[in-house]
């Protein structure tokens, strides 16, 4: 099956079968370095190896999937005509996609706005984009709030 044609599903934990609860555990142990080796890890969790090597690569917390792929950026503009829409149109082109937006009231001419991105698609590195967003005439500031990348 090609990776493009895999399908993802949301899955609460307890139906999800046993095996793949240990999976979990047993590679959270070793993330943490909590297991020395994949042995040790299915060891401590009651787990075959077999089990373990059946679903490693199938099953994951749901934090880590969305965590790769989600930014938050606060912005600081000036409040002029057009603004949100020529930020938008940047992070658009970059292959972002955007989940919310928050623009407070402008104040003294100037507005925060924050906005949560969809990165996969992301076509540069997010320094680049970053770099981009700052260089506009219009923007004072920009931080990241938060981000798993």
């Amino acid at each position: 099956m090609k990776k493009i044609d895999q399908k993802f599903y949301l899955v609460r934990e307890d139906v999800l079968p046993e095996a793949m609860k240990k999976t979990l555990d047993a590679k959270l142990l070793l993330e943490r370095g909590k297991a020395d080796s994949i042995a040790d890890a299915v060891q401590l969790v009651d787990l075959s190896r077999s089990a373990y090597y059946k679903y490693r690569e199938t099953v994951f917390p749901f934090h880590t999937m969305v965590k790769e792929r989600i930014i938050s950026l606060f912005f600081h503009l000036e409040d002029r005509s057009g603004t949100l829409s020529h930020l938008l149109g940047l992070v658009a082109s970059s292959g972002c996609n955007v989940l919310t937006i928050h623009q407070t009231i402008p104040l003294q001419g100037r507005a925060n706005v924050t906005l949560s991105l969809d990165v996969s698609g992301l076509k540069t590195d997010l320094e680049d984009l970053l770099s981009r967003l700052r260089a506009l005439e219009f923007v004072d500031k920009v931080d990241v709030l938060g981000s798993g990348a």
